[in-house]
């Protein structure tokens, strides 16, 4: 597949660091017509195609129950890239690349589909001298998991990992299961049927390029690490904003919430990233072996502190960008008498030896003012004496806040002296983003995601233990709120940061939310 010259130079990619290359393989998109497929899979192999990134013999399967053929598949993934590629498509390049994308209509549980399935990519493979390597994508509801990897199994589709077959790797889309129990029945079906060196679990969040950065900068910077320990920090803050509403996802959203859509997939794996041990190798394994020991250490959540650690809500009525929107009760396929959050703000401990006592204030929601993801680390304020000896006007304390989205980047607020004859103290940002520093918007976190795949490196992928230990830490939280059986929830007035609860779960401990 020819790739353009110019596209070489490109810093972002070029940074792109992987263990191995990305292998020559065909990519089976199962749910191939979707709305995933549209907006981020077909937008993310394109721009890998265009910055060659993409193995040379590379073919990619949609697999799904719409009635499709191939040129028809062409012109449904061409509008998903123009609508939401990060790069145009280019018409020159198109020609080419589109011949890489094929088709196969079938029912997920019918086994005549499979064999038509093996048939297909045995023809794919032979004209585009691919060997046999393939990964498959399942952009499908969660319920049709157990069937997808059971027939992929009974048709022969699975090869076992040795050096003489090729390699067959499955993609899980999140969420993998609603509670503990779900997400170990989830596991087990694909552990009967992939071996756990095969199952890539996949979590958007973990591709987005300051995610990425954060490992780079808590152990490539020698200024960082001495302070990154319960001496130096006084807090960290996450927050996950999102503007808009439920929107189309009422069916899930209703009987999942923020806790479960939120809290046990992203942001707890977020939180063991900036939590984790120094690891001694660049390994995959040794990486998330580090992420779940910050897993075990966290301190659980009880009936007995519930009231102090925890804030659920719901968004109400409110005023939105110029606009009156309504209720989360008020949603299409919401219910009138629903108590699913759509805010959750938590306090939270690490009972380990770096972080002991020191609090993690985590908030997420639906219907914020703005959509804004960050990581705020914030450093104890210097002692009261010198430029901090005023007490009615202390000094703002030193902040290292990681902005995930939009702007993806990192700042770094310390304090200065105004310019002048007198001795005044002001804070200040060193600032850095990844668009003005490198002239281009970063990749796409499934462009790397998908090479990692390809390249056989799990790093930024949960594996089973990670996946288990989190549900087994929320479930503590959701079997208080059954066991209370409260059917009121607060309300937050859509476009603002949230109930006056989660003010007051920080502001007890004389600390209070960051502006963003």
């Amino acid at each position: 597949m020819p790739v353009p010259d110019t596209k070489h130079d490109n810093p972002l990619t070029a940074g792109i660091n992987i263990t191995q290359a990305p292998q020559p393989c065909t990519l089976v998109i199962f749910g191939g017509g979707g709305d995933l497929t549209r907006r981020k899979l077909l937008p993310a192999i394109y721009n890998q195609a265009l910055e060659g990134e993409l193995p040379a013999n590379f073919a990619a399967l949609g697999f799904a129950i719409e009635q499709m053929d191939d040129g028809q598949y062409r012109d449904f993934a061409r509008k998903g890239i123009e609508q939401f590629s990060r790069q145009p498509l280019e018409p020159d390049y198109w020609s080419d690349f589109e011949r890489c994308l094929h088709y196969l209509q079938g029912s997920f549980d019918n086994p005549d589909a499979y064999v038509q399935l093996a048939q297909r990519l045995k023809e794919i493979e032979s004209n585009f001298g691919i060997p046999g390597n393939r990964v498959f994508y399942l952009a499908i509801p969660p319920a049709l998991i157990e069937t997808c990897v059971c027939q992929l199994k009974a048709a022969g589709l699975v090869m076992p990992i040795d050096e003489n077959s090729p390699f067959s790797r499955i993609i899980v889309e999140k969420p993998i299961g609603r509670d503990l129990e779900s997400a170990r029945k989830v596991n087990a079906t694909l552990s009967q049927n992939f071996h756990e060196q095969q199952i890539y679990r996949i979590d958007h969040y973990l591709g987005k390029e300051t995610v990425q950065n954060i490992l780079a900068m808590r152990f490539g910077n020698a200024i960082f690490e001495p302070l990154w320990n319960a001496k130096h920090i006084d807090h960290v803050q996450i927050t996950v904003a999102e503007e808009e509403g439920v929107g189309t996802r009422a069916g899930y959203y209703d009987s999942a919430g923020a806790l479960r859509d939120m809290i046990q997939n992203h942001i707890l794996q977020l939180l063991t990233l900036i939590a984790m041990e120094p690891p001694w190798i660049m390994d995959a394994d040794v990486i998330r072996d580090h992420r779940q020991d910050i897993l075990n250490c966290l301190r659980p959540i009880t009936s007995e502190n519930f009231d102090q650690h925890v804030v659920r809500a719901q968004y109400g009525p409110g005023f939105h960008h110029g606009e009156d929107v309504p209720g989360y009760r008020r949603e299409a396929g919401v219910a009138q008498d629903s108590i699913t959050e759509t805010y959750i703000a938590l306090k939270l401990f690490i009972d380990n030896w770096r972080w002991a006592g020191v609090p993690f204030y985590i908030r997420t929601g639906k219907r914020m003012p703005k959509r804004a993801s960050e990581i705020a680390i914030q450093f104890k304020s210097v002692p009261p004496i010198l430029f901090n000896a005023n007490h009615d006007q202390p000094l703002e304390p030193n902040v290292l806040a990681l902005s995930i989205q939009p702007n993806e980047g990192l700042s770094l607020r310390i304090a200065t002296k105004l310019p002048g004859t007198k001795l005044k103290i002001f804070p200040v940002k060193m600032d850095f983003r990844y668009g003005s520093t490198f002239g281009e918007q970063s990749p796409e976190a499934y462009e790397r995601l998908l090479l990692d795949v390809m390249a056989g490196d799990a790093t930024l992928f949960m594996r089973r233990d990670s996946v288990e230990s989190s549900w087994a830490w929320v479930d503590n939280i959701l079997n208080v709120w059954a066991s209370s059986r409260t059917r009121w929830i607060p309300e937050y007035a859509a476009g603002t940061w949230g109930p006056l609860e989660a003010d007051r779960l920080i502001e007890s401990d004389n600390r209070k939310w960051r502006m963003l």
